[in-house]
Parts: C-alpha cells; structure tokens; sequence
C-alpha cells in the first residue's frame, strides 16, 4: 500500500474548531477514497493546518457496473429513454430474467488520478461550523484564507488545483511545500516528502503538528514547574486543550501574583485569568489559591522568558483590579436589597420573571426542607437570596460565577452559614464531576430550583426533542437525581412535580406534558446507569407498570433484582419466567386470555400440586417483602421456586389432550407470571 499524506495549511484556525476539524477530515476521506480502501488513519491539528495521513491501495481496481432497465415487453419509448440516458446503444444491452441490462466495465484508475478527482470537491465543501469568505469574486468558503495544499502519495505530488469552473478566485494548487513557526521558524517554504518528513521538518522550524504532543508537553511542563516551587495546578482539561490549539511550539511560564489581590475569592481569581488571558490557576497543599499563575507563550524567548513574564504579570495585574472593583462595588449593597430587582428581569415569556421564579422556589423549597432533614427557614431564605447575584457586576463581567459570587455576598451580609453555603453551592453539580453538595439546606435548595426548571418548562411546552436541549432539562434532570442518589433521599417526585406545577401561572398548572416528567426523569436514571455500566434493564424491567417515583427505592429494587440474576437461582427464574410468557402468548392467542384461578380438582401430577401450593405462599411473601422494602428477602423468596419450577417444566405437559387441564395449567403458569411481575416485568431483562 502507498502512504498519502494531506496537509490543509490556513491562517489561524479557532483551538475549538480543530480537533473537530481533523475528525471530520479523516471521516470524508475514509468515504471519499473508499475505492482505495483506506487504512491506518491518522489526523493532525493545529493553529495553522489540519492534515491527515492514511495508508491506501495504489489503484483503484477494474470493475463492471450493470444498471437494470425497462422490461423487455416495456414500450421502444421506455428503452430509448434508458439508452439516452447512459449515451448507449441497443447492441450494448444484454437480457437477464425479462429486463435490458447495461454492463459497463469501469477500468481501472490509478491512485492519483482518484484522488485528484476527488479532493477539489472535498476540500471546497468542507463543513466548518463557521467559515468566511475572502479573494475576489470567490464563492469558496473556508474557516480562515487557505494558503497552501501539501497533497503527496508515496512522496510524490497528487496535482489538483481548487479552481472550478468560472470561479477561479482561489485556483491553489497542490505542492510539497508548508511553513514553519511563523516567527521561529525559516523564512522560506518547506519542502517535505511525506508524513514522517512533515513532523520532523516542522519540529525543526518550531512547530509540533500532534495536538496530543503539545497538550503533553503544556501538562507536564507546567506541573514540573509548579512541582519545584511546592505547588500543583488546578486541573483544567478544556483551558489545556484550548491553549495546545493556540500554540505551536508551547514554552510553559510561572508568574507571580501581588499579594495585594490574594484576598480575592480563588474562584474569581481562577475565572478571570481562564476566561480572559487563558492562564492556569496553581494552588497550595492545603489546597488555597497560590500567588502563582501558569501560562503558555508560543515562543522561546531569548532571554530566558525575563520580558514575557513581567508583561504577562503586568496584564494580570489589570484584569485583577477590574475584578477588585466588582468585588467591592457589590459588597456595597446587601444581596437581600437585589431581590425586587429581579422582578423586571424576564426569565421566560410564559412563565413570567426571575422574581416570580424565586418565589415559587421559595415555596418549593420550604415544602422540601423536611423531606431532606434542612430547617425551613434557611432552605427559603437561600430560594430567596438565590438568584440575587444575577444583577452584581461580577456576576455581569463572568457568568460562569453565578451562585458562587452570591454565597460570598451572603456570607460578607452576615447570613447563617448554612444559607450561605447553600445559595453557593445551588448550582452544583453542574457537570458529572462536579461534587453533590451534602449540607441538608443546600441540598433543598439544589432540588427546589432544578425540580422549578423542569416543571415550569415542561409546563411551557419547552421539552427537549431529539438532540435539541436549549434549556439543559437533560442536565437538570441529572442533577435532581444525583442529589437524590448521593444523599439516599426518599421523595415521592409524582407528588413534588405537582406541587410545583400549582405555583405555575394558571394557565399552565394542568399543562399534558407535566405527566411526561416521570418517564423522563427515569429515561435520564436509565442513561446514567447505562454510564455506570450497570443493569439499566434491569432498572427497566423494575419500572415498568410500577408508578413508583422513589428513586431510592427504585435503585434498591434494582441491585437486589441484579444480584439476584448472578445466581443459578436468579437465571433459572428468568429463564422459566420467559418460558411461562411465551407459553401464554402462544396459547392466548388461540383461546385466550388464561387468566383465571386454577382448580385444584384437575391437577393430575404432583409437580403441579407442589408448585401451586408453593406459589400460594410465595406470592404473599414476596408482596410483603416489597411493600417492607425488603428487596433481598423478595428476592430469595422468588428464587426458592427454581427446583419446583424445574420439575414442572420437566415433566409436566403444558398442552394436554384434555381441554380442561390444559387450560388449567395455563392459569397456574399465570398465577406464576403475575407473581413474577410483583417484582419487576422480566421480558425487559437483556441476556
């Protein structure tokens, strides 16, 4: 097989786009060189380029495509119509079962002639999420001004050229030829031969075309750094990957902080020099922000770094003081004093503002207090306070800071801690690996706010369909559950959803899609689960038919049930479950439904005896068991049927020549079904 190489050189490409980019790459070219069988893909990213190298065939083969036509009864029309079409000929048709067949043999095609075809098409298509359009006249569009097409096959040039027909605004030809570090690296163009030549003759002018390469070495260098100094950094995969876009040759940097900034809140510390200079926050062993920042230049400077520290150090030191004048404009004015602010602030046109929101979290709140063990005062004072940070300045320059910046505001206005913490902490988790906050008033306040989210769009109208989530229902959901599974609550979410949905506008309160919410807050667990790698058809199977919303519950029922089926025992029920359904869904069919109470006159064998007298006993054990939450109990309790089920099967015939005792085990094998779906429906169980 031959190596073809690709490189797709441009002016800068946003870091967001690129590893996208080069994922997108390989796919079109995996389908559009598919006639080569494409192999051993592999994508590069970078500030400047994205490129690909792959291994494929070196001609695509010779090969015959039949195309059927009309029938050979079909009209002279019809034919003459089928042989314009493909510019043939009556004398190149064939007959094959009634139909006029044209075989055509497709030559074969050397691999550079293909792939010329081919790559004009794919790169002047190629689908940014955003792109632009530049040079005279042009119709082609790219992420940023496309400068140059390294495209070679075994070393050697494919020629292609992007002009296409009258448009010849960009008509960049293929080459051998890439540039280097745009200030480190040669003057003139570099001519490469092939994938290894490309990394090592771009290594040498200052530039590492494997974004994995750079993330590494921006990791690694910054943490031996901050390692010497006795200090760690705060892990921030999304800033590593975004500054290893931004760099070619990545030289990592330590500055130093004034101390006189060291009293801000390390959170708005850490965002500040995130969001506004893409620098890494260090901390200390105890944990506390460190008067240290990490930074990434793209150059080695000659000076050892001197110069681009203290600018980057003099930068830092005015983003900081912009934070200290929000810090301490909004200490001047109590969060409480914000509240009626928020009544002008619009939170949704159906569901009215911020204002009425927090009211209707207030009262969701103290409704859930002692559900979660939080005194009621301070779970609504926090529903109180909670969204009163939305209208402060720091708030304002970074929303990432909502919640945060509003439990530091409580805190300075003297609120109990656990309000403070509470209306701090709200938000969380925000993502899967943020922490589940604990403290039984911020927990409260957690589920008041997202259950408030769900119900009240819900309600709107607004759920989410298909891939579309605009207002993160999704991610609220998984919130509600989390703090739910973290904390072992027990809460009845059929009764929450309509308790909430009375603090709605009135013309929302009886809104269908509100009873939609179990199946979706259980579709969601089911999705975590499945996450987990754990039974989520299990959890399934549990569900079904069962109106019960205690997710506690639901769980405990499921890992009994689990382990259960990792016994003989736990198999053998399921499979003679299954068994028993299917034998009724045949039979019901026929004759069907046999759903009645079997008659202990006609049991002719013992083994139908003993598992009817088995089965009386069982089923009112396990009902007890499940209605006591002992779910291991229930469990054992159905399993002890195995050996009795066993013998059944064995040696009973289900189908009898007498009418009356054939129907008669089908209501026994109903009894038993129905027993089983007391514990959950096992026709969902996969396996």
């Amino acid at each position: 097989m031959a190596e073809f190489f690709l490189e797709l050189f441009s002016e800068e490409i946003p870091a967001g786009m690129q590893a996208g980019a080069g994922e997108t790459l390989l796919r079109l070219l995996d389908k559009a060189l598919a006639p080569l069988s494409p192999s051993d893909a592999r994508a590069f990213t970078g500030p400047r380029r994205i490129a690909a190298s792959l291994k494929v065939d070196e001609q695509v083969a010779a090969s015959v495509v039949s195309e059927r036509g009309p029938r050979e009864s079909a009209p002279e029309q019809a034919l003459a119509g089928f042989l314009r079409k493909h510019g043939a000929t009556k004398d190149m048709l064939v007959l094959e079962n009634g139909f006029w067949v044209l075989n055509r043999e497709i030559p074969a095609l050397s691999a550079p002639e293909h792939i010329a075809a081919v790559l004009p098409g794919l790169i002047r298509s190629f689908p940014w999420p955003k792109s632009m359009r530049w040079g005279r006249g042009s119709a082609m569009t790219w992420v940023r001004p496309l400068r140059r097409i390294v495209c070679l096959l075994d070393g050697r040039v494919v020629p292609f050229t992007l002009a296409e027909g009258e448009d010849n605004g960009h008509d960049l030809q293929s080459g051998h030829l890439t540039e280097g570090h745009r200030f480190q690296g040669a003057a003139e163009a570099i001519s490469v031969s092939g994938t290894q030549d490309w990394i090592e003759a771009l290594r040498k002018a200052r530039v590492l075309g494997d974004a994995s390469e750079r993330r590494g070495i921006i990791e690694a260098g910054l943490e031996r750094l901050a390692s010497a100094e006795g200090l760690s950094i705060v892990p921030d995969a999304g800033l590593a990957d975004e500054v290893s876009g931004l760099t070619e040759w990545p030289v990592p940097f330590l500055g130093r902080i004034d101390d006189s900034f060291m009293d801000l809140p390390a959170e708005v510390m850490q965002v500040s020099m995130r969001i506004n200079q893409r620098y890494f926050a260090l901390r200390k062993s105890d944990g506390s922000a460190a008067p240290r920042f990490g930074f990434i230049a793209n150059i080695e400077p000659a000076d050892g770094g001197a110069l681009v520290i203290a600018g980057n150090e003099r930068v830092l030191r005015a983003r900081f003081s912009d934070a200290r004048h929000f810090w301490d404009l909004d200490r001047r004015q109590p969060l409480s004093s914000r509240v009626a602010a928020l009544d002008n602030v619009t939170f949704h046109a159906a569901l009215g503002s911020q204002g009425e929101r927090v009211r209707r979290i207030v009262r969701l709140a103290g409704i859930l207090a002692p559900q979660v063990r939080a005194s009621a005062g301070d779970a609504e004072r926090a529903a109180l306070l909670s969204k009163a940070d939305l209208s402060t300045g720091m708030v304002g320059e970074f929303p990432e800071l909502q919640g945060v910046m509003g439990g530091y505001y409580a805190r300075h206005d003297g609120e109990s801690d656990a309000v403070a913490a509470a209306v701090g902490e709200h938000y969380l988790p925000r993502g899967p690996a943020d922490r589940v906050p604990s403290a039984p008033v911020s927990v409260a306040l957690g589920l008041a706010d997202r259950i408030d989210t769900l119900v009240a769009f819900f309600a709107a109208g607004e759920k989410p369909g298909g891939s579309g989530d605009p207002y993160a229902l999704r991610r609220a959901a998984l919130g509600v559950i989390r703090l739910i599974r973290e904390n072992s609550l027990r809460l009845d979410m059929v009764k929450l959803f309509v308790q909430a949905s009375e603090a709605l506008p009135e013309n929302l309160r009886d809104a269908a899609d509100i009873d939609l919410l179990p199946g979706f807050i259980a579709e969601r667990l089911r999705v975590q689960l499945r996450g987990e790698g754990a039974r989520y058809d299990v959890l399934a199977a549990i569900s079904s038919g069962n109106s019960d919303t205690d997710i506690t519950r639901l769980l405990a029922r499921t890992q009994a049930l689990t382990d259960m089926l990792a016994t003989p025992d736990g198999s053998s029920l399921l499979a003679a479950t299954r068994r028993a359904s299917n034998i009724l869904r045949i039979e019901d069919k026929k004759d069907g439904p046999h759903e009645g109470t079997p008659d202990e006159s006609l049991y002719r064998q013992d083994e139908e005896r003993a598992l009817a007298h088995m089965l009386g006993s069982t089923a009112g054990a396990v009902e007890v068991a499940i209605a006591e939450e002992r779910f291991s109990d229930a469990m054992r309790e159905a399993a002890a049927l195995r050996p009795l089920l066993d013998a059944f099967f064995e040696r009973v015939t289900v189908n009898d020549a007498d009418d009356a005792v054939r129907r008669n085990r089908l209501n026994l094998l109903f009894q038993f079904v129905r027993m089983t779906r007391l514990i959950a429906d096992f026709s969902q169980i996969e396996g």
